[in-house]
């Protein structure tokens, strides 16, 4: 048999990219008698092997596979000389010449699902090698897809043909690879994969790292980052850090909509300085992973390595974290394991097969949201998920990560019909794959990223939420309380005439206040779908919907937990959100401007008290941090209470919800003293009625509420006063 040619059955299966094992053909491979060289170049008209100083015609063996006979045993380097028709002649290395990326480690880790830096062997990665001949730099792709043909790697550089860059298998690991010498940062590629009956499909890689802008869809190698992180000192600091007992006061954004056309870059410049102003100690951006439908905000995820190339590039992404970080403020991203939508290009059916998603429609598919839902039980799924989270970590410095839909993922009968479901292996609704990925992805991040926080959105009573994993709990760090959201805000948006019969909606949430450890969320979900915006739910005129929210705000940031606020809700924006659109900064202009600027030197204000005051977050998370004065006096819509801190100093906060003032209400103290006013929503300068309070009240002996001692109090109508018992 002529050593030169490849047997018809293999020939076939490589020219038409349906070969497990190209490298067995093409490359160098010994022979009957010494070796022989095999490549292919699609339309080239001369291809030359360049070796020992020598050139060695090849000879064109059809189907444009190219190939020589050489008397040399033994492997040597080489190169090839490749004239394309009226072009100048190129010499490139052989990628098919080359051992594979992947070891036998990283190849036992990706089948065990236990790969915790996977991009860093998945996806496109530059690579550099010593030959003798010099060095050789290219991209090394690696893609899972085990129930393909084929896979080859397609770009302009090949025309976006298939059979130019056919891929290796990796044995049962279903990993296909390929380096590929020349190739560098900002190729621009996709993965053609053949699937079972057939038919090409052109996927984005699961692990690219940059993409096109949308609405384009293919990835681009990245390259290593040329960024220089100068935060040292916080990421230091944050690993002694129990967060859940520092102050929080996160401000939720939206990059594409906080100002309009806003990007990485202007952030940095206009956003950090804002938020540094107005006191937050955290951000918290709407996903950014790149997504192809603006309109889903981020939450339909098709790029779960790649930030989002609307608004700039990784480097810049990181350029923003980093400022972030030199102004003292954590940075926390939505992150969206839950389901991914059925882009045939991304990862839906990848290759061929139900892959990422659960193969049965009654586990793969939510509908509601027209997406599928990965395959929990697949440890290959939960690889990709945990190591996407340790990721975003890693690479960009993130603070915290919050995990969306969690509901979605804990119940298999979340939002279905009955016959839509399919029950666990006791018979239940409980997701319980599900449940193995959350405590897993919690458990990793915590152990490798300490001071890291993830936080999640969960809307049911599912137990444990926020209990470590080692006691059977998911092991979040902390819990949006939609509890506290939907019944505060459907209580405040009450005419005050009526709240006295809705009064258990305002103190229900002190049952369950230390059941988890809760961030209390007035989120971009609150502002949208109809919903108006928070300033439209208070009701009354102008004056009384600015007191309203004062009085919200004024009450929020007294009681237990984290506080977030959407963008635009610090000031009463007027209108609900449109991601299209930027926030209105239009409601700071004409006559109710000074409404609205009233409203935000509050939060201002607010924000700045609450972190220099212990007694506002030390105790979060336990009983002892809370302590009723007057919780049933439902006929004035009053309530007090104290807020202790771990020091042992209390705050009263005394919060009137309803319509009238009480210019001489008795409340009772736990201890003796005076206490300094410290926040008065009612001040002139947050445009509140300015009533003439004391600065300073001082206790009497007088026994009222079960205390020895108490205090007579003018007590504004909508307001919120604090006081600080004076040491």
């Amino acid at each position: 048999m002529n050593d030169l040619l490849i047997p018809d059955a293999d020939r076939q299966r490589l020219i038409e990219c349906k070969h497990h094992a190209p490298h067995d053909f093409y490359g160098w491979h010994a022979a009957t008698n010494g070796s022989v060289v095999r490549t292919r170049f699609l339309g080239a008209e001369r291809v030359e092997l360049l070796i020992h100083n020598d050139t060695v015609e090849m000879e064109d063996t059809g189907d444009d596979i190219w190939a020589v006979a050489l008397e040399d045993e033994h492997t040597p380097d080489y190169r090839f000389r490749v004239t394309y028709p009226g072009a100048e002649p190129q010499i490139v290395a052989d990628a098919y010449n080359f051992l594979p990326t992947l070891g036998s480690l990283d190849l036992h880790l990706i089948g065990e699902g236990r790969h915790e830096r996977l991009w860093e062997v998945l996806g496109a990665n530059p690579r550099t090698y010593e030959t003798t001949l010099g060095e050789v730099s290219g991209t090394a792709f690696a893609v899972w897809a085990p129930n393909a043909q084929g896979v080859a790697v397609v770009g302009d550089f090949c025309g976006w043909n298939s059979n130019q860059y056919p891929m290796r298998s990796l044995g049962s690991t279903g990993v296909w690879e390929l380096f590929i010498p020349g190739l560098g940062a900002g190729t621009e590629y996709k993965y053609a994969i053949q699937a079972a009956d057939g038919y090409r499909i052109d996927k984005a890689d699961p692990l690219a790292k940059r993409t096109l802008c949308p609405p384009e869809t293919v990835s681009v190698v990245a390259g290593e980052s040329g960024f220089q992180w100068s935060d040292d000192e916080w990421m230091t600091a944050r690993q002694g850090k129990d967060a859940t007992n520092t102050p929080m006061s996160v401000y939720e954004c939206h990059i594409g909509s906080w100002k309009r056309q806003s990007s990485y870059s202007t952030l940095r410049e206009e956003l950090v300085p804002y938020l540094v102003e107005n006191g937050y100690t955290h951000v918290e951006f709407l996903p950014v992973a790149e997504h192809p439908f603006g309109g889903s905000w981020g939450y339909q995820v098709t790029g779960y390595y790649a930030p989002t190339a609307r608004w700039g590039t990784p480097d810049e992404f990181r350029a923003l974290v980093n400022a972030l970080h030199a102004e003292g403020i954590g940075v926390i991203v939505d992150w969206v394991p839950a389901h991914f939508p059925k882009d045939d290009w991304a990862l839906a059916r990848f290759d061929g097969t139900a892959l990422y998603e659960h193969p049965d429609w009654r586990r793969g598919e939510q509908k509601d949201w027209g997406t599928y839902v990965f395959d929990f039980g697949r440890r290959e799924v939960r690889n990709f998920l945990v190591a996407n989270a340790l990721y975003w970590c890693e690479e960009f410095h993130l603070d915290g990560l919050r995990v969306d839909a969690v509901a979605s993922m804990l119940y298999l009968d979340y939002s279905r019909e009955p016959g839509e479901w399919l029950p666990n292996q006791f018979g239940g609704r409980e997701h319980w794959e599900a449940v193995q990925f959350l405590q897993e992805m919690n458990a990793t991040v915590q152990r490798t990223h300490p001071g890291v926080v993830t936080i999640a959105e969960e809307s049911t009573a599912w137990p444990g939420v926020t209990a470590p994993t080692d006691a059977d709990g998911l092991g979040f760090s902390l819990k949006w309380n939609m509890g506290w959201m939907n019944d505060t805000l459907e209580y405040f948006s009450l005419d005050p005439i009526h709240r006295s019969y809705h009064h258990n909606e305002i103190t229900f949430s002190l049952v369950y206040a230390f059941s988890e450890r809760y961030v209390l969320p007035f989120s971009h979900d609150e502002v949208v779908h109809g919903k108006g915006s928070l300033w439209d739910r208070m009701p009354g005129d102008d004056w009384n919907k600015a007191a309203g929210l004062r009085a919200l705000y004024g009450y929020m940031f007294s009681h237990p937990g984290k506080q977030l606020m959407f963008m635009g809700c610090e000031w009463g924006q007027t209108t609900e959100w449109d991601e299209a659109n930027s926030v209105n900064w239009d409601d700071f202009e004409g006559w109710a401007s000074e409404y609205h600027a009233g409203i935000q030197r509050l939060v201002r204000d607010l924000n700045f008290v609450y972190r220099d005051t212990p007694a506002l977050y030390s105790q979060d998370n336990t009983p002892m941090g809370f302590q009723w004065i007057k919780g049933d006096d439902a006929e004035h819509n009053i309530l007090a209470y104290v807020r202790w801190g771990s020091d042992g100093t209390p705050v009263l906060a005394v919060v009137n919800l309803s319509g009238a003032s009480q210019p001489a209400y008795r409340l009772g103290l736990p201890e003796a003293g005076e206490w300094d006013m410290i926040i008065n929503t009612d001040d002139a300068v947050y445009g509140g009625a300015d009533n003439d309070l004391l600065a300073t009240v001082s206790s009497e002996p007088v026994e009222w509420d079960r205390f020895e001692q108490s205090v007579q109090l003018h007590v504004p109508a909508m307001s919120v006063q604090w006081y600080k018992l004076r040491r």
